[in-house]
């Protein structure tokens, strides 16, 4: 009964957070194979709408390329979405490379490229780093709505030590925050290995989260 109404309640966030950012301006972003997308927000943070690394029609990036290499216009990365929402949703910006070690290949011997459209989003950010606690609060502004969370590292500047050399930690913690915090009006963070496993050992990590407050469930 308690997963049945914590489950009602996430959904109800989701649905107020969808309506509250319906007028979010839209940006994209195309990159031929073999760059880098770059995504940015003056205001706000990333959130990913679609994604598709692969190729489409026969135009984009066609220059120079044989006709063979263009010839497959269904070609598509199933995981493409999740790909970059891991990499950059809840950032102000990331940088993520169109080649076939990032998304695979969906289909060898086509030119690809990547597609992202994405909308900067209103949103409040945690940083916890490891071994260390913190509080989220909407205090009487309604109640938290966790947009992403990630216990790991997608930067070298946050939480800076001295023995940082890797930035791809990716260990998405969104759907277990949104367990944890969605609904209340204040939530404990404890960034630390045997709440979250240790996704990447031997890397100083951290506890990224962003969120809004929602009036949807304030009274």
């Amino acid at each position: 009964m308690m997963v049945q109404k914590l489950s009602g309640i996430t959904l109800l966030l989701l649905l107020c957070q969808h309506a509250c950012f319906l007028s979010a301006s839209h940006k994209k972003s195309l990159i031929c194979e073999g760059g880098s997308a770059y995504l940015s927000c003056d205001s706000g943070y990333i959130h990913v709408l679609n994604a598709n690394y692969g190729r489409t029609d026969r135009r984009t990036c066609s220059t120079g390329r044989p006709p063979a290499q263009l010839s497959n216009v269904h070609c598509f990365e199933e995981t493409s979405l999740r790909t970059m929402t891991v990499r950059c949703n809840g950032r102000k910006s990331c940088s993520v490379s169109a080649v076939n070690s990032v998304f695979s290949d969906p289909c060898p011997w086509t030119y690809k490229f990547l597609q992202v459209s994405y909308e900067c989003r209103p949103l409040k950010q945690s940083i916890t780093c490891e071994g260390t606690k913190s509080v989220i609060s909407c205090g009487k502004k309604g109640v938290i709505a966790v947009h992403h969370a990630n216990y790991g590292r997608r930067d070298l500047g946050t939480c800076p030590d001295n023995f940082v050399t890797r930035s791809d930690c990716y260990f998405t913690q969104t759907s277990s925050m949104r367990s944890r915090c969605n609904g209340k009006r204040t939530c404990d963070l404890d960034a630390s290995n045997s709440v979250f496993s240790d996704p990447c050992r031997h890397v100083y990590k951290y506890l990224e989260v962003t969120y809004s407050c929602s009036q949807c469930m304030s009274r």
